[in-house]
């Protein structure tokens, strides 16, 4: 039973399919099931359908597909050999009371032939009928080469039963009909797993695959799947065990060899056979979702660069064939590589028929892009859900990489600051083409077309100034429009930002705004110092600006990040929304700042260095530093609301820095996630830049108010790396209530990582810190983050003491909240040392203690740990229930980690309730989950308890590999459980 089901949970009724795989409205005529109870409905209203002999009549009658059946042929259905002795006129008794069900429809039960029969009507449905049809429908797909419309016709197909067939009905035709329906659904099932792998859906397949094979060991087919499905996953020595155990059980059970195809399949999966690899899909819908078109939009008044173009659009043009091509554009900044390169790659683009990426790696910036950060935009759109995008840059590259083989694709990688920032971002693919812009040649960067792009010529600069000023005005003064393009150095964006402005100001003369240029004191000596030729032109439109838009503009650029919300710009500007929405709007018409989306803005890197230099410039430091404490004011007094809704409770909340800004609320706990994660980045990045002086309290508070962000999967890296920047400031600073507070925050970050003894080293210096016991914060959390280390690193001594310290210093503090956790993991250490009635209880409190306090994702914890300990106590249907409402919370407050170690929980369960298809199904979903999250123990954990559950279904060659894989990673982080591991794999039958 999955989270959110209940007792009825059969009984749902399930919306009609047209037979293409469309939901249709309700027909007027009634619908009667078969593939689960069986049942009449007229509507959403269910009809009496009589005793189990009864819906026997009505099921065999269904079944035989309005075609007649004799009475001695329903005598014989219902009850067989041993019909009771009146029971012709229990027949017809039956028979009556069928019609009186069907009402309006009663006519479509006759008399004929002695017996009767059932003819329904058009308006009328059976969802066996519904079945047939999608599946036809599915057939179809498949054949006209449409793999991936057909897996979902057919899981609409399979989703259509409810359970046992017939489910209650009793008599020798139900058994009869049961077995070719269940045998029809495992064919269906098989039909959908096929064309699985056709789609590419190798992965997805993997956890029902072993379910089935263990389930029917003796059927080859379903065998041959799950053998290509772990080939294609990268895990070949799975594939293999899994042939040795269907040859071994083919010859123990039956005295037979493997049919030729599965002995053909292992023969090329031995060889490494690339045909085994999956083929593109010419899923025309499927590919349209994921063709990227993110090319920005080229400028209209292009100028020149004639053979600039004609060069690149040949080098890009050239692609397919033995070489990726790859050029790269250098020049100072403003000499217009973005401009040419846009153009260059939308004249392309026909060339590359499967999409276009672009990325800005803001390469001039403080804060260049992080190679990983631009790989998971690129993965997502490709259309790579959130969930299993890779945590490292070097897995982030190798699977986008596989998503661009053989597809036509071109990327444009713009402001790039050296070729070490780019070669993770190269596609492998001789048909993909690469465009790269940067300030720099980039002669590190192997097999790249270099292309250094000078200035502009007069005529060039001229042309592009008469487009956009008019010809006319440039042909009245054509000396003064000379000297206004050298003024601007003959750079393309000095040039076009000057135009722009003198466009807009009719009144203006050419010959006035060269005057204004030929100062020096506003161009910055833009020929020698290279950017500062830009920063001359910048200033050009920074000073036609009025005194709150330069204010503005100038505090915009003191924020990092890729862009920033409506509210957090009016916090940095100390204004109201709606006054800042006016201000950000203004600087948009001017081009100075970008409008990312309704309520985002974001300013060019080049544009925010300016911006930058004139706040450095303009304001004092005391002005600046105010700025980036409203901001971090405002992000932390959201943040607090966020951690309030998730943490009801909690009184950690209330010893944080108290804040200026009230923040955002929200109406519901979804939105206030929606949130925290679309802001992580700024969130983060705002409180390491703010780590010092008068914000360092409010900078390490901020972390503690979103630890959700290092529990996520998402956003643990740069949590990460935050806590650290934050902690070393701390410490500079010598305060030991933010060094305290940052060091749990670290410890925390470990401990998710699965880096136990760097998260108890961290959590043991917080505790010997002087001022550690005095703080709210730290006094319990120190001591219960190291007691849950203490349990990993089977240290039950220390985990004890800890637990006691803690759960007094919650409940010192009022901390209901917290004082539940630290009983849910007493309840952990009460399991592990097998004293089951005491981990119940206390998991059993923790629980009763959240849910009084109306806590959500803390409630998961609470029945994790009762999950746990009913697992162990034998009481397999109370686990069940807890650990599926706790995976249920998990996944809506975007929990990956623990999602997965849920998954894992469960799969402990069924495997201790003898169920291992469950189990090893169950683990194989935890496998994927915690693939790049979690650290090696947990995955570790998750292969040891797959290969138990393989080797309790007979999969023993499997369980082996399973078993080696886990023995790798336990050496490699140095556990213990390596031990007993080693035992396994040396033994040949464990």
């Amino acid at each position: 039973m999955t989270a959110g089901q209940g007792a009825d949970a059969g009984t749902r009724v399930p919306q009609p399919r047209s037979g293409t795989g469309t939901p249709v409205p309700t027909a007027p005529g009634l619908r009667f099931t078969v593939l689960g109870p069986v049942v009449v409905r007229d509507g959403t209203a269910t009809l009496p359908a009589g005793t189990p002999q009864q819906r026997a009549l009505l099921a065999e009658l269904l079944l035989r597909r309005g075609r007649p059946a004799t009475a001695d042929e329903l005598l014989a259905a219902i009850w067989g050999v041993d019909a009771p002795t009146h029971a012709l006129a229990t027949l017809r008794t039956y028979a009556s009371r069928l019609r009186k069900t069907l009402g309006a429809r009663s006519a479509a039960l006759v008399s004929e032939a002695g017996g009767y029969a059932l003819r329904l009507g058009p308006e009328d449905a059976v969802d066996l009928a519904e079945v047939e049809s999608l599946a036809r429908a599915a057939e179809r797909a498949d054949e006209q080469g449409d793999a991936a419309r057909a897996h979902r016709l057919y899981g609409e197909a399979v989703e259509l039963w409810e359970g046992e067939p017939l489910s209650g009905v009793p008599g020798p035709g139900a058994e009869r009909h049961r077995d070719r329906l269940a045998e029809q659904l495992l064919s269906l099932r098989e039909a959908r797993l096929e064309v699985a792998l056709r789609a590419g859906l190798h992965t997805e397949s993997v956890s029902e695959l072993t379910a089935l094979t263990t389930a029917y060991p003796l059927r080859e087919r379903l065998r041959e799947l799950l053998m290509l499905a772990l080939y294609r996953c990268g895990r070949q020595a799975e594939a293999l065990a899994v042939y040795a155990d269907g040859r071994r059980i083919l010859i123990d059970e039956l005295g037979v060899e493997p049919r030729s195809e599965l002995a053909e399949l292992h023969r090329r999966i031995l060889a490494a056979d690339e045909a085994l690899a999956p083929e593109p899909q010419p899923d025309r819908e499927a590919e349209a979702m994921v063709e990227p078109r993110q090319l920005p939009a080229a400028v209209s008044d292009f100028t020149g660069r004639r053979s600039m173009v004609r060069e690149l659009g040949d080098r890009l043009g050239s692609a397919g064939g033995s070489v990726m091509a790859v050029s790269a554009l250098a020049g100072i900044g403003g000499v217009g590589k973005t401009t040419l390169a846009v153009h260059v790659a939308h004249a392309a683009r026909d060339h590359f028929p499967e999409g276009q990426l672009y990325a800005d790696l803001r390469g001039e910036s403080a804060g260049p892009a992080d190679p990983a950060a631009v790989l998971a935009g690129f993965l997502r759109a490709l259309g790579t859900p959130e969930a299993t995008i890779p945590e490292g840059v070097d897995e982030r590259a190798a699977l986008y990489r596989s998503l661009l083989d053989r597809r036509r694709v071109l990327v444009l990688l713009d402001n790039a600051r050296d070729a070490a920032q780019v070669r993770p971002l190269l596609p492998g693919a001789p048909s993909c083409a690469a465009l790269v812009t940067s300030r720099v040649r980039m002669i590190d960067l192997a097999g790249a077309h270099l292309v250094d792009l000078d200035v502009m010529s007069p005529e060039e600069a001229i042309e592009l100034f008469a487009k956009i000023v008019g010809a006319e005005r440039v042909r009245a003064e054509r000396e003064a429009a000379m000297d206004t393009v050298a003024a601007c150095g003959f750079l393309p964006l000095a040039i076009r930002i000057a135009a722009a402005r003198l466009a807009a100001r009719r009144t203006w003369t050419v010959a006035a705004l060269a005057r204004r240029l030929s100062d020096e004191r506003r161009r910055l000596d833009e020929l020698t110092a290279g950017d500062l030729a830009v920063k001359a032109t910048f200033e050009l439109g920074y000073g036609q600006l009025n005194p709150a838009q330069r204010r503005t503009f100038r505090l915009l650029g003191l924020a990092e990040g890729h862009d920033i919300s409506l509210h957090a710009a009016a916090a940095l500007l100390a204004e109201e929304p709606d006054r800042a929405e006016e201000l950000l709007e203004s600087l948009v018409d001017t081009s100075l700042v970008e409008s990312a989306a309704p309520g985002r803005y974001r300013m060019h890197d080049l544009v925010r260095l300016f911006a930058r230099a004139c706040a450095e410039r303009d304001e004092q430091p005391p002005v600046r530093e105010a700025a980036l404490a409203r901001l971090l004011d405002f992000h932390l007094a959201t943040a607090k609301h966020v951690f309030a809704m998730e943490r009801p409770g909690d009184s950690t909340i209330e010893h944080l820095a108290a804040t200026d800004r009230p923040g955002l609320d929200f109406p519901h706990p979804d939105a206030a996630l929606d949130w925290l994660f679309t802001e992580a980045e700024s969130l983060l990045t705002t409180a390491r830049l703010a780590a010092r002086g008068a914000t360092l309290r409010a900078a390490v508070d901020t972390l503690i108010a979103a630890k959700d962000l290092a529990e996520s999967g998402a956003y643990a890296l740069h949590y990460e790396r935050c806590a650290r920047a934050v902690l070393a400031a701390a410490r500079e600073a010598g305060d030991e209530t933010a060094e305290g507070r940052a060091g749990i925050s670290l410890a925390h970050s470990h401990r998710m990582a699965g880096r136990f003894q760097d998260a108890d080293t961290e959590a043991a210096s917080v505790i010997a810190l002087p001022g550690c016991a005095a703080d709210p914060v730290t006094a319990g959390n120190a001591h219960n983050d190291r007691a849950i280390t203490s349990i990993y690193l089977e240290r039950p001594v220390q985990a004890e003491e800890h637990l006691q310290t803690a759960l007094a210093a919650f409940r010192a503090d009022g901390n209901a909240s917290g004082a539940a956790s630290a009983l849910s993991n007493l309840s952990r250490l009460r399991l592990g040392a097998g004293r089951l009635d005491s981990a119940v209880s206390l998991a059993e409190e923790a629980l009763e203690t959240y849910r009084g306090l109306g806590a959500t994702l803390r409630l998961s914890n609470a029945r994790y740990a009762l999950g746990m300990a009913l697992t162990a106590a034998a009481s397999y249907d109370r686990a069940l229930g807890e650990l599926s409402a706790a995976l249920a919370g998990f996944d809506s407050n975007r929990q990956q980690i623990w999602q997965g170690m849920t998954m894992f929980r469960l799969a402990e369960l069924h495997r201790a309730r003898q169920d291992p298809a469950e189990a090893a199904a169950h683990a194989e979903r935890a496998l994927g989950l915690l693939e790049h999250v979690g650290g090696e123990w947990r995955r570790a954990n998750v292969l040891s308890l797959l290969g138990h559950a393989l080797h309790d279904s007979g999969q023993d060659d499997r369980a082996q590999v399973c078993w080696r894989n886990a023995l790798h990673l336990y050496e490699r982080a140095g556990r213990p459980e390596a031990a007993e591991m080693r035992r396994l794999v040396d033994c040949d039958r464990p």
